[in-house]
């Protein structure tokens, strides 16, 4: 049984920005927290050692939510702004220790 078209995204642009904000937006987030948990915890080795199993799980989670949204750029937004927010606390923790 085929999908209802209303309910289908018929903008290209609208599929492009949902489906690359799921695959490496997603992906963008799911590391820099990773990186950022890393940065602030003592022992980086415990971070590291699980980093491959829970980033998969995250970016999994995270694939599903620009699907979820009307606006696929909106959701780039989001995921821009998350990035930015770990990166800005990775670079606090790196300079913090030098």
């Amino acid at each position: 049984m085929p999908a209802n078209p209303k309910y289908l995204t018929a903008s290209k642009r609208q599929r492009f920005a949902k489906a690359s904000a799921s695959i490496l937006g997603g992906f963008l987030v799911a590391a820099s927290f990773h990186l950022a948990l890393a940065a602030w915890l003592p022992d980086r080795k415990n971070v590291f050692a699980t980093y491959s199993f829970s980033l998969f799980l995250l970016w999994m989670g995270l694939m599903f939510i620009p699907y979820l949204m009307k606006n696929g750029w909106t959701c780039w937004l989001w995921y821009g702004g998350i990035t930015l927010l770990f990166s800005v606390i990775i670079y606090l923790a790196e300079s913090s220790t030098l």
